[in-house]
């Protein structure tokens, strides 16, 4: 599996893509909001239930993935084009 780390990583979207990934389940799983977070502690102790729990990992892993994944190529790699690029491609270039 190939993937442009360096390039994804400077991408903002990715970056938030990866967080909501990670976030959204586990708040859906617990029928929290954000704004139930509002202390460290809470933040530690929802993180440490969902590291004990195995089904939400394993919604975390599925959404993680989704957001990883690119559809219009085969298989898990980014493609040969996505892998040259040194920077995010900005959007109506070829």
């Amino acid at each position: 599996m190939k993937i442009n780390w360096k390039v994804r990583l400077k991408n903002p979207y990715f970056i938030v893509q990866i967080i909501l990934a990670i976030g959204a389940p586990l708040l859906a799983y617990y029928g929290l909001t954000a704004q139930d977070l509002t202390t460290w502690g809470s933040v530690f102790n929802l993180i440490w239930d969902a590291l004990s729990n195995p089904y939400v990992l394993g919604l975390i892993f599925v959404s993680v993935f989704n957001a990883l994944n690119d559809p219009v190529v085969e298989g898990l790699s980014d493609s040969e084009q996505a892998l040259r690029y040194q920077k995010p491609k900005k959007r109506g270039l070829r």
